[in-house]
């Protein structure tokens, strides 16, 4: 009966994108000084939700790294004019660490909504 509660789900999914974007975004300031690499980002969460099959992650093998991000598709960001570099690589760190911020308040609001929902179950199950 409560094994397939839509917000539960939502928020698992929400903090499952919060950490695949956190990741991205971290490969990105990694790669701040490599010359020629474009910065990438995974597509908004409420774009990425409707296709609730595509968050498995796959890979051919256990200890592949790729660059998609536990199922989410990972795209170069395109670069403002005159954005980039001299060497051609298009990474702001002051960008960077605005969408880390971001991602990081995802997943603060995914637990939010897990734990609320949490005490809601509780309340209407009679254990508190």
């Amino acid at each position: 009966m409560f094994e397939k509660l839509q917000i539960f789900q939502m928020a698992h999914a929400m903090a499952q994108h919060a950490g695949a974007r956190q990741s991205v975004l971290a490969r990105n300031i990694a790669n701040a000084d490599t010359p020629g690499y474009v910065a990438r980002d995974i597509a908004p969460f409420a774009e990425s939700y409707g296709s609730i099959s595509d968050f498995a992650q796959r890979a051919t093998r256990s200890g592949h790294i790729s660059d998609n991000a536990g199922g989410f598709a990972v795209k170069a960001r395109a670069a403002a004019a005159g954005a980039t570099d001299p060497n051609g690589n298009s990474v702001a760190l002051e960008q960077e660490m605005l969408k880390a911020v971001d991602a990081k308040r995802q997943h603060d609001r995914a637990l939010a909504i897990y734990k609320s929902s949490l005490t809601v179950l509780r309340a209407a199950t009679g254990r508190r």
